[in-house]
């Protein structure tokens, strides 16, 4: 623990990045510390995750400006295109390209010889200047790189499980008294039907299981409360208890409507930095599929924003404390009721999360300005090329100095086929316009469906 309380700023801007190069591993198949079972459900939900990592390739210099170039570790490098396009159109300090597979990250963290890619990797970053190492989350593999080239994490793997775990946040937010969620805690099927039949008696009638990790709505389940039989996976309990909680959605009486805000956070040795409010754009099932900033209810409803701030102030602080430092998000969850507005916080997420990238590259090019991500999926699959320039031939392709546009992210590609997935940011002056950007963008391309999940 961290005994310093951090000072907390809240600005519309950037904070400030990193005075030292960063080396970024895309470890994005060890978000569960280790958790083998939960892991393969995210491969089967969200597809191929090799491209994913490419997202971190046009921010990397927003977080870290050091003397050199950063360095980022990816499944596979992103498209040529892509790349000319973050470099050469929007003037994004790009960093080193390295590569190396899940398979042989896991064989790091090991005991015995490394793996032969591992082993030329780490001559390259042993040339490097001394930067932080960092990763979605930082685990053994992280450390042993770490120990064998001669940089340091910026996370311990105690304050990156810590800031990433639903049930000790849970704990502290019932010490600091903020607004809960109706919880118990449940190590067994046995305590979660025992919790089911207490939710009932306080009149609800539909319930969410959280596994004590998770992410883009793996490890967490709902239910209706009636009668039926409760079923959820072993690795729900793969960190000990997990939290089963009251569902509140607006198909109660008296909630006019449900939003998700999210705080983007950057958590610093002398502040923690709240940079701005979004909105998450969820699916029926809880997974993550786009952001949009500002929230449209804060027209309707100013004065919620103050009191989100401050119930992230306060979690922010734990956050800084448990010795985590970089980008995090804090998530809320609001019911508009008859009787007034409701402000819970939902969960920490430590890490580079999907707001990160568009809240970052957003308050880079337009810190006062509305944005919009969503996720398209395409078919048939453009290469990235083509992508690029049918996005130029509508005027559509945002370039700074524009007032409006859209900036493509990243582009999820599938070996043979082409671009299948992309992230889209459409800058705006204002919400509507960032609306229309992306209804003129599914009308121009070849877009399988409307918008699909992170």
């Amino acid at each position: 623990m961290f005994d310093a309380t951090p000072v907390l700023r809240t600005t519309s801007s950037l904070p400030p990045a990193w005075d030292r190069p960063g080396i970024f591993v895309s470890n994005l198949f060890s978000l569960f510390f280790g958790n083998e079972g939960q892991t393969a459900d995210l491969c089967s939900e969200v597809g191929r995750l090799e491209s994913y990592g490419g997202r971190l390739v046009p921010v990397l210099g927003l977080m870290y400006q050091g003397d050199t170039r950063n360095s980022v570790v990816l499944e596979e490098p992103p498209a040529d295109a892509l790349l000319a396009y973050f470099a050469d159109d929007l003037g994004l300090a790009l960093p080193d390209l390295c590569t190396m597979g899940h398979e042989d990250y896991i064989a790091v963290g090991r005991e015995g010889a490394l793996p032969a890619a591992a082993e030329s990797l780490f001559a390259d970053l042993r040339n490097k200047s001394s930067g932080w190492l960092d990763g979605f989350v930082t685990d053994g593999s992280l450390r042993r790189i770490a120990a064998e080239t001669g940089h340091k994490t910026l996370n311990s793997p105690e304050a990156s499980y810590a800031g990433n775990n639903k049930v000790m946040l849970h704990h502290h937010l019932m010490a600091t008294r903020l607004p809960t969620f109706t919880s118990h805690l449940a190590g067994n099927a046995t305590e979660i039907d025992h919790a089911c039949e207490q939710l009932k008696h306080c009149g609800y009638d539909h319930l969410v299981i959280k596994s004590a990790v998770g992410a883009s709505g793996v490890g967490l389940w709902k239910f209706p409360i009636n009668g039926t039989a409760i079923e959820v996976p072993d690795y729900c309990f793969h960190e000990g208890p997990c939290l089963v909680q009251g569902w509140l959605d607006d198909k109660m009486a008296d909630v006019n409507l449900v939003a998700s805000p999210s705080v983007q956070v950057f958590s610093r040795p002398e502040a923690v930095h709240m940079f701005d409010l979004t909105d998450q754009i969820l699916s029926s099932e809880s997974v993550h599929e786009g952001n949009v900033s500002p929230p449209e209810w804060l027209r309707f409803e100013p004065d919620t924003r103050e009191e989100i701030m401050r119930q992230a102030a306060v979690v922010g602080a734990w956050l800084h404390g448990q010795g985590y430092r970089g980008t995090a998000s804090i998530d809320f969850h609001i019911a508009l009721r008859t009787g007034g507005p409701e402000v819970r916080v939902c969960e920490v997420n430590a890490r580079v999360t999907g707001a990160t990238y568009p809240a970052m590259l957003a308050r880079h090019f337009a810190p006062e300005g509305a944005w919009l991500m969503r996720n398209l999926r395409f078919d048939p699959a453009p290469q990235p090329y083509e992508a690029l320039a049918e996005l130029a031939r509508h005027d559509l392709l945002w370039r700074p100095g524009r007032e409006r546009g859209v900036l493509p992210i990243n582009f999820n590609t599938t070996p043979g086929v082409g671009v299948t997935k992309g992230q889209f940011l459409c800058l705006a002056p204002e919400l509507t316009t960032a609306q229309a950007l992306l209804r003129r963008t599914t009308e121009v391309m070849d877009v399988a469906e409307d918008f699909a999940r992170d």
